[in-house]
């Protein structure tokens, strides 16, 4: 049996039915890589101009917000840097409804600067068609996990289509020759372009498949902590008390943030869900990543510090294994190397993108040649 044309045919025909999907994901994620950047260039109203006083407590803060968006769900308050606008962060997703929206305020007066749909907004489409190619989640979701799995094997199928049987064509292998027909150039663009972006697609494959499966998730946890199981996010448990007060905690639990965290690039409280009563914090001393965040929960009414298994915890309390899962966006979108990383991402993005054309002009020369 000749593996290497039975590997090559499952190879393209596994591109042809992947090629669209792989496609849109990997030109959305290029995309999206700078939507924070874009975003603080298009949109003014995330700044402020800094003040030498104390900014407007969350208390304060969600009474402005609440008038501002008609009293949905509110999710979070956000505190950056002094110059830029705090943020009230109301979102819900249910099959019922779903929205995130952001009103921007200037934390100094109390004037609300924008109420920004976030959910309808171009970023917005931008990550739907990422995560589930713009139709519904329960149907979109599961195809993009089931592509990127088989995108997994394209790519050790590529590269092992791709590896030098003999020295005589090794050199060949690593360039594209330009001066050839359309169908070699064509050839030499998929398999040298494929080779090269090989092991960065492959770190994207990885991290999103933590996202796509479950079983993935929990696999790549088991090997990465020497058999431990992942534990799951979830909000500590602690007493109700229906008796006692509790309309200021979040701000004293705010200054406490804040004190603990004088240089933190942005300080975030969380309400206390329905049903429960605890108030969720987190302090990032690098906005251009998350990895690096503390979250902090506390109990509504005594204030009392709650733990947490999990890898959402103190930074310095978590094992290696739960870091490389808190690290999961940041490798993904490149920002775990700074401004080169994510510039190499959506460069490799773009190349990924290149795959499915050239490969399904692969397919057509062939049946073309076929015919002719």
């Amino acid at each position: 049996m000749n593996w290497k044309k039975t590997i090559r045919k499952i190879h393209m025909w596994l591109g042809i039915i992947t090629g669209p999907i792989v496609f849109i994901v990997a030109i959305t994620g290029a995309i999206y890589t700078f939507q924070n950047e874009i975003q603080d260039w298009t949109q003014p109203y995330r700044f402020v101009e800094a003040e030498n006083k104390a900014p407007l407590p969350p208390s304060e803060l969600l009474e402005i917000a609440r008038e501002a968006n008609n009293d949905r769900h509110i999710h979070a308050i956000l505190y950056g840097k002094p110059n830029q606008a705090a943020q009230v962060e109301f979102f819900k997703y249910t099959y019922e409804e779903q929205y995130f929206d952001k009103v921007y305020i200037n934390q100094y007066n109390g004037e609300v600067l924008e109420v920004h749909d976030a959910f309808h907004s171009f970023f917005g489409f931008i990550l739907k068609g990422h995560f589930y190619l713009w139709l519904p989640p329960m149907i979109g979701q599961p195809i993009v996990a089931i592509s990127t799995l088989i995108f997994f094997f394209i790519l050790i199928s590529g590269i092992y289509l791709w590896w030098p049987r003999n020295k005589n064509n090794k050199r060949q292998k690593f360039k594209i020759k330009w001066n050839a027909r359309w169908r070699r150039k064509n050839y030499d663009l998929h398999s040298v372009i494929g080779f090269y972006s090989s092991l960065i697609a492959l770190i994207f494959v990885i991290t999103g498949l933590v996202w796509g499966f479950k079983w993935f998730r929990n696999t790549y946890y088991y090997v990465a902590s020497g058999g431990e199981s992942y534990v799951s996010y979830s909000t500590p448990e602690t007493p109700i008390d229906s008796t006692a007060t509790s309309t200021k905690s979040i701000d004293i639990i705010w200054n406490k943030m804040n004190n603990e965290y004088p240089t933190a690039d942005w300080v975030e409280v969380h309400p206390s869900e329905e049903g429960s009563n605890v108030i969720a914090a987190n302090a990032n001393p690098d906005a251009s990543t998350y990895y690096k965040m503390d979250y902090r929960y506390f109990d509504q009414n005594t204030l009392e510090e709650l733990s947490v298994d999990h890898q959402w915890g103190r930074t310095n309390e978590i094992s290696g294994a739960q870091m490389l899962m808190k690290m999961n966006y940041d490798i993904h979108v490149g920002a775990i190397a700074g401004i080169p990383g994510k510039i190499l991402a959506m460069l490799i993005s773009l190349l990924i993108a290149s795959l499915p054309i050239t490969g399904i002009l692969m397919w057509y020369g062939r049946k073309y040649k076929t015919k002719k």
